[in-house]
């Protein structure tokens, strides 16, 4: 239904109570009649002398810029619905054409029945208000039309006094001048508060009907506008007998206007209700994710933007994957913990290498128990899942092959004033030399740190850092062994990039971000660029594969293709396994928040984070094809 046939539904309604005027000369004398009717014509006649006396109101023109508070919305990459985030008014603007033409003639009917006639101001209602005011001693009956009632709920405050009212009319007056009345009507359907912390009748359509405003049949249609006047005493969710009571006076208001039969009235007050509930402060689906991307709006944008500007947040984040990755991490943290391993906490991430895009992200056990994020905000030792950083630029540099020899063993190396000489695990020295994907498949110490010092530890933190690793790294001789702190974002995404052999896109857990109308604020489209030599890239996937085929990580083989690298601190204190596939790079760190308490005597990567890594890829990979890396005979080998 138009505005045009809304408007001309309105026109010459029938009043409620033909004898009001009447019973008021009855009982306040022809007097007092006389005096009401002298007040209503200086009012309806003089009011632009009022406009003047009232110059330091706003200008109602600032309303053509006017945007209030919004609600704004956090989606997977799917499109479902993770959160919400608002300040003190959670709210969804939408046009008018996008409301049911029954909310806004049950609307119209029960508040303003005129507001397709009047300029503002209603002299009759004003009239009916003295009468009462007068009688009352005070402002009990405040005979506002919908245009006031905006103009209050925009600019004025709240208190029932004389001038505000008269203020709150001058004002009405001056944004009907400004404003068509179907403008008027759109800022006051988007505006109005509707209980629950729910403004504006989107949101409150949604909260109470989990639908959209523009589906709302009469009955609910009638039901909102019924609470209007005191939301949280009329509201379904307080009380669904008084909520249907009120709903029948706005269907009886509007057959008495004949906007609708009676039929249709006693047809809507017998429909049932379907009641929704009550979504201002829901909590969020995948707070872990949730929080991060509310973090990284804040940092673009500010805290405005996310808490009042209505925008819509489209995340990298696949519902189903990461809440099939939170329960693995759950169940396998009990069955360690069952088994023995002193593992207070564990931690997930998954990354698409095509695109870089963030698919999961479990930063801990229970959220609700501690909401510190270690995927993002943890810095722990890698171990040996760094070495592939080390091994990279060795190839890198033209100088080796996967099967180069390396010594493993030396004497040591002087670092300041003191004196470093590595061991493998287990406290061995080694002994000859060994070919690299030996000393990677099996995870040799001693080979890795003579090799990072031939090829320059300045030149390692180099690559590190077109992978993305932020985290502070010094070239300390045993840099190659990772004993310095990075969180699992990092590692996944700096495996990432060897996944898709040396190719990048930014690393991001959001697609795009736009404002309430649609406008793009932010695109994420990746932008793929090479920053790796494919030749080196493909020569360390072929040397990590062996790493699962042969070596540290037979507990990771999933039955493809797939490379990574375990990793295990001194003392147990943190074991790593991280992995990947040309379609999804994942690390899973276990530890403790503790640094100096040890899982446990015998605790590796290999043998406690590689099967978890195997669970969750054989699940996220079940409807992926199998997919190869590329040879390094499909490349050049670069100069030495």
């Amino acid at each position: 239904m138009s505005s045009t046939t809304i408007k001309r539904q309105t026109q010459n309604p029938k009043p409620s109570n033909p004898n009001f005027f009447v019973g008021v000369a009855k009982t306040a004398g022809g007097t007092f009649l006389s005096l009401t009717l002298l007040t209503t014509s200086a009012i309806a006649g003089g009011m632009v002398g009022l406009a003047i006396s009232f110059r330091n109101l706003p200008d109602v023109r600032v309303l053509n810029n006017y945007v209030p508070s919004q609600t704004s919305y956090v989606y997977d990459i799917k499109g479902v619905l993770l959160s919400t985030f608002h300040g003190e008014e959670h709210r969804t603007t939408v046009p008018l054409d996008q409301i049911s033409p029954q909310l806004k003639r049950a609307v119209m009917a029960i508040e303003d029945s005129s507001f397709y006639d009047h300029k503002g101001v209603n002299p009759n209602s004003v009239a009916r208000a003295v009468v009462v005011n007068v009688q009352s001693g005070g402002v009990v009956e405040g005979a506002s039309t919908l245009t006031m009632q905006l103009v209050k709920n925009v600019f004025l405050s709240h208190q029932r006094k004389f001038s505000r009212k008269l203020a709150e009319a001058v004002l009405a007056l001056r944004v009907e001048q400004v404003f068509e009345k179907d403008e008027i009507l759109e800022m006051y359907l988007n505006n109005i508060y509707w209980g629950h912390n729910n403004y504006g009748a989107e949101t409150a359509a949604q909260s109470y009907f989990n639908k959209s405003a523009k589906d709302l049949t009469l009955a609910e249609g009638a039901m909102m506008a019924g609470i209007i006047q005191a939301p949280e005493v009329y509201s379904p969710f307080a009380n669904y007998d008084i909520t249907k009571q009120r709903q029948a006076i706005v269907l009886n208001r509007m057959a008495d206007l004949g906007w609708i039969t009676q039929v249709e009235a006693d047809e809507a007050k017998k429909t049932p209700l379907l009641i929704g509930k009550p979504r201002a402060w829901q909590t969020s689906k995948l707070p872990y994710v949730t929080d991060a991307v509310k973090q990284e709006i804040i940092e673009k944008f500010g805290q405005d933007t996310i808490t009042k500007g209505g925008v819509n947040v489209q995340t990298t984040i696949d519902y189903k994957l990461q809440t099939q990755a939170e329960q693995i991490v759950k169940n396998a943290h009990r069955n360690l913990r069952n088994s023995g391993v002193k593992a207070d906490q564990m931690a997930l991430v998954a990354i698409d290498p095509r695109t870089h895009f963030v698919k999961a992200v479990v930063g801990g056990i229970d959220y609700e128990k501690s909401q510190f994020n270690r995927v993002l905000q943890s810095r722990r030792q890698p171990g040996s899942a760094f070495k592939p950083f080390v091994f990279y630029t060795a190839f890198a540099s033209g100088k080796y092959t996967p099967y180069s020899s390396v010594p493993n063993y030396t004497r040591g190396f002087r670092e300041g004033s003191g004196y470093y000489r590595p061991q493998n695990y287990g406290g061995s020295h080694g002994g000859g030399d060994v070919s690299i994907n030996h000393a990677l498949a099996i995870s040799l110490n001693i080979p890795a740190v003579v090799l990072g010092q031939r090829v320059g530890l300045d030149r390692v933190i180099e690559v590190c850092r077109t992978l993305g690793i932020e985290s502070p790294l010094q070239p300390v001789v045993s840099l190659p062994l990772g004993p310095i702190g990075v969180t699992p974002m990092e590692m996944a995404k700096a495996y990432a990039t060897f996944a898709n052999n040396g190719w990048q896109s930014e690393t991001t857990m959001i697609m795009q971000v736009t404002d309430s109308k649609g406008n793009m604020m932010l695109d994420n489209t990746p932008k793929p660029k090479l920053v790796l030599n494919e030749w080196a890239t493909a020569s360390l996937n072929s040397s990590l594969q062996n790493v699962i085929q042969n070596g540290t990580a037979t507990n990771a083989n999933i039955g493809r293709p797939a490379a990574g690298k375990t990793g295990t601190t001194s003392g147990e204190r943190d074991v790593w396994f991280v992995g990947y596939v040309p379609q999804l790079s994942t690390a899973v760190w276990i530890g403790n928040d503790d640094f100096n308490r040890s899982l446990g005597r015998g605790v590796t990567g290999g043998g406690y984070a590689a099967p978890i890594w195997r669970q969750f890829m054989t699940m996220a990979l079940q409807n992926e094809p199998v997919r190869y890396f590329p040879s390094s005979s499909q490349f050049t080998k670069p100069k030495p």
